[in-house]
């Protein structure tokens, strides 16, 4: 806003503090011993000083934790308490420039304060819409994994229901196998050896068949495991994306839009409203040598 730098305070101007006599009568103490303090009477000087050094802390005041939009409104109800109270004390005789000069600066910072807090209020919001959405899709993955695990689950044991008869079946087979190759053919044996080798080539060949089968099967199974699973890798790839892309968002929002606790425009103006109080200081002790000139 272009504001000068503060002058410093006249020192020499007004009467410095002084302390009122006692008017506790002699003999006469206070309730336990104690003595009743001293009234403190402040000088025009005194006033100054305080007004001063009150908008100067103010100037350097920093808010540490967003959002910075809510701290402005109880930053400026301070600054207007301190200009209040310098205007009512009975010393103050402001005229109609420092009204003025105050009214512009106050004006000045209000709107440039409006801006800063609609600009971050409008920040945060964004931030927070874009959590939502991330909330959401990082839901949206765990759902994903849990029904992926469901499935599989059930595919395990639909896989093993049809795997368990054929493969229990085969079992049977070898054992029928291995039975007809330890008999002992022959005329005394009760088996003919052709006989032993139609079975064996029986059993054999129904061996093949079950094995042939159980092949089949578990190719089927292990095709259908395979879609489930490239279904499931593409589907989370999809949903890792969009969470990547969220958080980029977050950063280039967050990044895109300087917010801070106004600290330089704050400061700005209360040097401005301490020039005014300067300002209005030299008016009031040049006017009796105006007023004393012929």
């Amino acid at each position: 806003m272009g504001f000068q730098q503060r002058a410093r305070t006249p020192r020499d101007f007004g009467r410095r503090p002084g302390r009122s006599k006692s008017k506790t009568k002699p003999g006469k103490h206070e309730t336990g011993g104690a003595y009743r303090l001293e009234e403190h009477t402040l000088t025009f000087a005194d006033i100054i000083d305080r007004t001063l050094n009150s908008l100067s802390r103010l100037g350097d005041q920093r808010f540490a934790v967003g959002p910075f939009y809510e701290h402005y409104d109880r930053w400026m109800l301070s600054v207007r308490n301190v200009l209040s109270e310098f205007e009512a004390s009975s010393a103050a005789a402001v005229d109609d420039n420092f009204k003025l000069e105050c009214t512009q600066v106050l004006s000045e910072i209000e709107s440039t304060l409006n801006d800063r807090r609609a600009k971050e209020a409008s920040n945060d919001e964004a931030v927070r819409e874009v959590n939502r959405s991330l909330l959401d899709v990082r839901s949206l993955l765990a759902q994903t994994e849990r029904e992926y695990a469901a499935k599989m689950s059930d595919f395990a044991a639909k896989r093993e229901h049809a795997i368990k008869p054929v493969a229990t079946n085969l079992g049977r087979i070898r054992q029928e196998l291995s039975r007809i190759s330890r008999m002992r053919a022959g005329f005394l044996r009760g088996i003919s050896k052709k006989t032993k080798v139609q079975k064996e080539a029986e059993a054999t060949q129904k061996l093949d068949t079950t094995k042939r089968e159980l092949a089949t099967i578990e190719q089927s199974f292990a095709a259908e495991q395979k879609k489930l699973k490239d279904e499931h890798e593409r589907r989370k790839r999809q949903i890792l994306k969009q969470i990547a892309n969220y958080q980029k968002e977050i950063e280039n929002i967050e990044s895109g839009i300087k917010v801070d606790d106004a600290l330089d425009v704050r400061h700005a103006a209360c040097d401005a409203l301490v020039n005014a109080v300067n300002s209005l200081v030299q008016r009031m002790q040049s006017a009796p040598e105006t007023v004393s000139k012929p």
